[in-house]
């Protein structure tokens, strides 16, 4: 070292500055691994703490939701590359270093951030939340990532198709090995149709509206943002460009709603399909959170016909409550357990069921439960469906419908279930839900549905319709 390089000053120490955009996007990720969060809930309110302090503009909200989501949905192809740039597992890395690697990650392989901006921001994140010291580290990792785009690391680090394809396919489109099985199952065909589903799980869904009848139309709704007709629901419009729904009149009075158009098409379903006798009293026995309880209580009051809207938690209940007040027609909301129903048998015409599952058919809208779920979970929804779909077998008079949904297309939580109980109960048949879904093709055999995101556009919603015979 020469002499003037001995007697130069240390440069000063420059304290890191706070992005508040990738700040608000490390605290929703955090939330979502801390807490068990689901970013869909942690991060509006974050966005609009944020515009309310005067940090964000509509840009600023939509790099942060990007950030938050695309990071989630990539997660697991993300893990395996940052694996192969770290000379130790995963496991040993701390989580909250992991989520500043996995930001920076989606900044560079997955955005049009240009490489030096996704380093140096992330850096400095990592100089904020981490401290310097692991500030480079992730410094060092991050420039090893840069070296390739998405498509070579993903040639890098997935196994050939043809050695594993399920563990190919977990990688390239990042899901876990055990869902893309059992979607793989449900699906069944090749490799182009799996493929097609797992590429739909990592894209972004439309916000999907609901007018409902006889308190909103369409035509308001179009006239109060700028929409795209529903594809296959005569009540939905779809936010192709995004926004604000609660911004939206209707919507704040509830006249008018957030829901896909799959949830809605089991809700139609059950109420068009044919029955033998009165049509005057209704049941949905797994309400919450509203959604589907709301559009059945404006057909319900349509034909003079009263909804019960049962849900067993009471926040939920509540959630239920504010989604039917101001219904024309006559309903009512109570928390009750429907496995252990306060009704006498046989006092319903309808009755929907819309249990509790593993939510593996909505990997769009929450992209971390993907990672969250494991197989035996299954093992502790199936009691409570059975008992759920046998209750609602009981409920439904003699000629009556029930309408079993999932919001899964586990094989295990839709027709097993279906058929198990089937043959432990009697007195019930499938009928044809197929008609049920005027022009909505790819239905499958029947007579059960599935709906799928790559075919339909939906959540991958299933319904099995049942007559009470005896």
């Amino acid at each position: 070292m020469s002499e003037q390089a001995r007697r130069r000053p240390p440069k000063p120490y420059r304290k890191p500055k706070k992005d508040p955009v990738r700040m608000l996007a490390f605290e929703a990720l955090r939330a979502v691994d801390e807490r068990d969060a689901y970013a869909n809930l942690v991060l509006p309110p974050l966005l609009r703490k944020a515009r309310e302090a005067g940090d964000f503009d509509g840009r600023d909200a939509a790099l942060a939701t990007e950030l938050v989501y695309g990071t989630l949905r990539r997660q697991g192809t993300y893990d395996a590359i940052v694996a192969a740039c770290v000379d130790r597992p995963l496991r040993e890395v701390d989580p909250p270093v992991l989520d500043v690697l996995a930001l920076g990650a989606h900044q560079l392989l997955g955005t049009r951030i240009p490489t030096h901006a996704a380093v140096s921001a992330s850096v400095e994140l990592a100089r904020v939340v981490l401290g310097d010291g692991r500030a480079k580290f992730v410094n060092a990792v991050l420039r090893k990532i840069s070296q390739h785009d998405l498509d070579a690391w993903v040639e890098r680090v997935a196994p050939p198709y043809y050695e594993d394809p399920e563990d190919h396919l977990a990688v390239v489109h990042s899901h876990p090995r055990w869902v893309v099985s059992a979607l793989w199952d449900s699906l069944g065909g090749g490799r182009a149709g799996i493929e097609d589903l797992l590429e739909a799980d990592n894209e972004r869904p439309e916000v999907t509206l609901v007018a409902r009848p006889g308190r909103s139309t369409t035509e308001e709704l179009a006239a109060a943002t700028e929409t795209l007709p529903g594809r296959w629901s005569p009540y939905a419009l779809r936010m192709a460009e995004g926004g604000e729904p609660g911004a939206i009149e209707a919507v704040k009075e509830g006249r008018a709603g957030v829901q896909d158009e799959g949830s809605q098409l089991v809700a139609l379903a059950l109420a068009n399909a044919p029955l033998e006798g009165p049509d005057a009293r209704w049941l949905d026995g797994c309400a919450g959170p509203g959604g589907k309880a709301a559009l059945l209580a404006a057909l319900a009051a349509e034909r003079g016909a009263a909804l019960l809207a049962s849900e067993k938690q009471p926040h939920r209940a509540r959630l239920v409550e504010r989604a039917l007040a101001g219904n024309p027609g006559p309903y009512q909301v109570i928390a009750a357990d429907g496995t252990r129903p306060p009704w006498r048998p046989g006092s319903f015409d309808r009755v929907l069921v819309d249990v509790p599952c593993s939510g593996l058919g909505a990997l769009r809208r929450r992209p971390e439960a993907r990672w969250r779920r494991r197989p035996e979970d299954l093992d502790g929804f199936a009691p409570l469906q059975r008992g759920l779909l046998t209750e609602a077998l009981r409920a439904v008079r003699v000629g009556g419908v029930v309408g079993y949904a999932t919001c899964s297309p586990h094989l295990a939580e839709t027709r097993v279930v279906v058929d198990d109980v089937l043959k432990r109960t009697g007195g019930a048949e499938l009928i044809d839900a197929r008609p049920l879904l005027p022009g909505v093709p790819a239905l499958g055999e029947g007579p059960d549905v599935q709906l799928w995101p790559h075919l339909h556009g939906t959540d991958a919603m299933y319904l099995a319709l049942l007559r009470r015979t005896a």
